[in-house]
């Protein structure tokens, strides 16, 4: 087992470039890191350079980690390794809650195993589409006016208890304080109506997937979710981000509308969410 360093983890993050889409999780999060985004993270491998399993853990001495996200994630290529770091070596704490958060869904059956041996709980809560802009080409061409043009802007953190009232896992302290990390420190898209306030928008989580998604209800039906998703993507593009969503398999209108933006998924990968201790 080895934590990588600074340098490391650029080399990890080429590494897992090569397996995108798959990888996109834990590739975002380098992505990030290795631009110097904010971050209370750890990544640990079985082996280097040669690696065939990467996880990602929170920093042990974060206390923003600690109190707001409790994420693990991880990519593997052999199961078999994935499953002696998590059992045999102290890649985690197994007598405190666990998350782990999108990972392959193929590896529920070890998870659970897994967590058989620790004795801990264990619960497969939610499984995701893993959609991705493979090329900005794909983009249908939006036809945006002038006045729309003009109400396209950016969220600041005056608009923090805004998004996190409306967020799905926000409406708390710990969402506001996420959410705040999120429009500080990256990438974000919304549009205005004629008094300047936002009343459709969508982030960026910090492993770089779009989202959250939403729009106000009285304004739904106009069109926005489309010019934003598509005005995000290009932007990322051009900055070179991975181009990703993970929408919840029963989100049917979001997963169509990114489809229909040209957004592709692998149909024999799923990304899925556990909780262990819960």
């Amino acid at each position: 087992m080895k934590i990588l360093n600074k340098a490391e983890l650029q080399q990890a993050e080429k590494v897992l470039q090569s397996h995108l889409p798959n990888s996109s999780k834990v590739y975002g999060y380098l992505f990030g890191m290795n631009r110097n985004k904010p971050h209370t993270l750890e990544f640990v491998v079985d082996s280097w350079p040669d690696f065939k399993t990467i996880i990602c853990r929170p920093h042990p001495e974060s206390e923003y980690t600690l109190l707001y996200s409790k994420e693990v994630t991880f990519f593997s290529t052999d199961e078999k390794i994935l499953k002696r770091m998590l059992t045999e070596d102290n890649v985690l704490d197994w007598n405190r809650y666990l998350e782990f958060a999108g990972v392959d869904n193929r590896h529920a059956t070890m998870l659970k195993d897994v967590a058989t041996t620790k004795g801990a709980t264990f619960r497969h809560y939610s499984i995701v589409h893993l959609l991705a802009l493979q090329d900005p080409n794909l983009l249908p061409q939006l036809s945006v006016n002038s006045d729309m043009e003009t109400r396209i802007s950016s969220l600041n953190e005056s608009h923090v208890s805004l998004v996190n009232k409306t967020w799905k896992y926000g409406k708390d302290e710990r969402g506001f304080q996420i959410i705040k990390h999120l429009i500080s420190h990256f990438p974000t898209c919304c549009i205005t109506d004629e008094e300047d306030r936002p009343v459709s928008w969508v982030l960026l989580y910090d492993y770089c997937a779009m989202g959250p998604l939403y729009t106000a209800p009285e304004y739904r039906g106009k069109g926005y979710a489309k010019i934003l998703i598509s005005t995000m993507a290009t932007r990322l593009h051009a900055q070179g981000y991975p181009v990703y969503s993970l929408v919840e398999e029963d989100n049917h209108l979001s997963y169509k509308l990114f489809k229909k933006l040209g957004f592709t998924e692998d149909p024999s990968y799923r990304s899925a969410w556990f909780e262990f201790n819960y």
